[in-house]
C-alpha cells in the first residue's frame, strides 16, 4: 500500500497489524481520487473507521487542509500516527480513538467536505454509520460529500432523511456508494 500522487507520492504505508482491518487497495484508492478530481486542495476529511489511515493520508498528499481519523482500535490508532509520520506532511491532522457512533452522535466541532466510512464487513455497521450522521447532519454541509466502501453484497438502499445516494462504482470486491445532502 503507498500513496498514489501528491506531495507524498510513492511512500509506502504501514498496514495494522493482524486481520482486524481491510485496507483500500490502491486500485479503489486511485479511482476513488480521479472521480473526486480536483476537489481535494484545501479540503476536510472525517476518515471513519480509517484503519491504516490510507484513504485521509491520501487527501492530505492531494491538498487536503485537514483530516481527522477515527478508529476504536489500539492498533489502528497506532499506525495511522505513524503513516503520518512517515509521510512528513505539514498538514493539520487529529487522530482519535474510540466509537464511531459517539463521535457522530456528539455536537459537531467541524464541518466536514467529505466523510469516508469502511467499517468491518458483514456487520451492517455502514447503515448505523449512515443513518447516525443522517439524524445529526450538521456535521456536513449542502456541498459535502459522504462515500461509503463495502463489498456489494452488503449493499441495500436505505430511508434516509437528509442524505441521498448519487452514484455507486464497483471495483471487483469493493462497492463505493457516494451520498449528499440535496440543496433545499
Amino acid at each position: 500500500m503507498r500513496v498514489i500522487t501528491g506531495i507524498a507520492k510513492g511512500r509506502k504505508l504501514k498496514d495494522v497489524p493482524g486481520d482486524s482491518t481491510r485496507p483500500i487497495t490502491d486500485r479503489v484508492k486511485e479511482a476513488l481520487f480521479n472521480i473526486l478530481a480536483g476537489e481535494m486542495l484545501d479540503s476536510t476529511w472525517w476518515d471513519l473507521f480509517a484503519g491504516t489511515g490510507a484513504v485521509g493520508i491520501e487527501a492530505l498528499s492531494r491538498g487536503a487542509e485537514f483530516v481527522q481519523f477515527t478508529d476504536i482500535e489500539r492498533k489502528a490508532i497506532q499506525t495511522i500516527q505513524e503513516n503520518l509520520e512517515l509521510i512528513e506532511l505539514p498538514s493539520k491532522v487529529k487522530v482519535k480513538q474510540g466509537d464511531v457512533f459517539s463521535f457522530l452522535q456528539a455536537k459537531p466541532d467541524r464541518i466536514f467536505d467529505y466523510i469516508y466510512i469502511a467499517p468491518p464487513q458483514y456487520k451492517e455497521l455502514w447503515i448505523k454509520t449512515l443513518c447516525t450522521l443522517d439524524e445529526n447532519i450538521m456535521w456536513i454541509h449542502e456541498n459535502s460529500c459522504v462515500i461509503v466502501q463495502i463489498h456489494p453484497r452488503e449493499y441495500q438502499e436505505i430511508n434516509l432523511k437528509n442524505l441521498v445516494e448519487y452514484d455507486q462504482r464497483k471495483y471487483g470486491s469493493t462497492l463505493l456508494v457516494f451520498y449528499e445532502q440535496p440543496e433545499n
